[in-house]
């Protein structure tokens, strides 16, 4: 588990006007986490109440944000100004999905073979559209687009 912060001693801000953000905490350190709006999620702890799954957000350049809601200040009996006591922890998401995966799925499909028999070239350009991809719905569907032309190629 890869902290954020642990026991750290930060400010509930309050900024009025905007919207589920007027109350936040600024997480320190965080710029460089890259990630769009809902695929970095945190838990941890605020005051000792446990946060389990909650969004960071995103500004270019700048710190992540959490945003407070009602219920959480109710629970720690914080407002905005206030100092807490904050753990978090980056949530991990299923990481792409490594080349030994895509050998084995490959090879469970029975297309390994012919896969072996392209050269050294064809075989890294495979390897590099599908790790390109971002997400891993969207590799899924270029592994399996590989794997009609390598069976196609098997007949």
């Amino acid at each position: 588990m890869k902290y954020l912060v642990k026991d750290e001693i930060l400010e509930l801000k309050y900024e009025p006007g905007k919207g589920a953000w007027t109350y936040h905490i600024q997480i320190p350190n965080t710029k460089h986490i890259v990630g769009k709006w809902g695929s970095l999620k945190v838990s941890g702890t605020i005051d000792n109440y446990k946060i389990d799954s909650i969004n960071l957000f995103t500004i270019t350049g700048q710190d992540k944000l959490i945003s407070i809601n009602d219920k959480i200040r109710k629970a720690i009996n914080k407002g905005g100004g206030d100092k807490v006591t904050v753990t978090l922890y980056l949530l991990t998401t299923k990481e792409q999905i490594t080349e030994k995966e895509i050998f084995e799925t490959f090879k469970e499909e029975g297309v390994l073979k012919v896969f072996k028999k392209l050269t050294n070239e064809e075989q890294k350009e495979i390897i590099g559209k599908i790790a390109s991809t971002k997400s891993e719905d969207k590799q899924i569907k270029v592994i399996l687009k590989f794997i009609d032309q390598l069976s196609k190629s098997n007949d």
